[in-house]
């Protein structure tokens, strides 16, 4: 079921969308070669409950939506950002691995505050990169852009998807199908969809009051994945490098408006 928001909560949803967005701000001081995706991690939990918020993702139970766990005791996601290098899409465990000058590293991190959700993701470029993973990371970017862009009332979810595809198709990367955008509110994820992948039908018309996250993960090379045996960190299946960028949008009577800019 989608829920479109009132004025009242789209303002609401920007202070969870701002909080989030000044984490990955804060975040950028400190990815840097040389600390660690765990000390990452702590930097963000403890600026999230800083400043009143708590980590959404944190214990998140992915059976809610699109990923349904094969083995039991499952205890849901154990960290505050999902951190992903090189070769890995989305989903990505913090841990003591170490960041190094050339590693493009994406991070995805949810803020709860008073009840609504902020969603949002950047790829970072650490140090000195080379130049086809720079150029990935500014096209993800934009791809980004070009989706948001489509968020008008209108349109269709399939105008957010073709935008995209199109956009990509130009330089010959692979537009990851198996994960998508989504809506966002109360919960982080939530009706409808969003794939940034070309569509042959139209799919749900856009209204005023949809606030959703645009989140296209563009490979280097193939658009296949697979998931790793942590049952959480997806990757390329040809082992080429993944760029992933996302913001929270709501839809307007003109413009779409960015909820997670800081």
């Amino acid at each position: 079921m989608v829920t479109c928001k009132t004025r009242v909560e789209i303002e609401e949803m920007r202070k969870a969308g701002q909080l989030t967005g000044r984490t990955l701000e804060e975040l950028s001081k400190h990815v840097k070669p040389g600390i660690t995706a765990l000390e990452l991690d702590k930097i963000a939990e403890e600026f999230i409950r800083s400043q009143g918020g708590f980590p959404t993702f944190k214990g998140y139970d992915p059976s809610q939506r699109g990923y349904n766990p094969k083995q039991k005791g499952y205890d849901g996601y154990p960290c505050t950002i999902c951190i992903s290098f090189n070769e890995e899409v989305v989903h990505g465990i913090p841990s003591r691995r170490v960041l190094k000058e050339g590693d493009i590293v994406g991070i995805d991190v949810g803020a709860t505050y008073k009840g609504w959700v902020g969603d949002s993701a950047k790829t970072f470029m650490v140090g000195k990169v080379s130049p086809e993973a720079q150029k990935l990371v500014e096209v993800t970017e934009q791809a980004m852009l070009v989706g948001i862009e489509q968020m008008k009332v209108g349109k269709y979810l399939h105008d957010i998807s073709n935008a995209i595809n199109d956009y990509i198709d130009q330089f010959g990367y692979g537009v990851v199908r198996q994960y998508t955008g989504h809506g966002v509110g109360r919960l982080m994820h939530e009706d409808p969809s969003v794939p940034h992948n070309r569509q042959t039908t139209k799919g749900m018309a856009l209204r005023k009051g949809m606030a959703l996250a645009i989140e296209p993960m563009i490979n280097l090379g193939t658009h296949n994945t697979r998931v790793k045996p942590d049952r959480w960190t997806v990757v390329t299946s040809d082992g080429s490098l993944s760029a992933h960028f996302e913001h929270t949008s709501a839809i307007t009577d003109s413009n779409p408006i960015i909820l997670t800019l800081p």
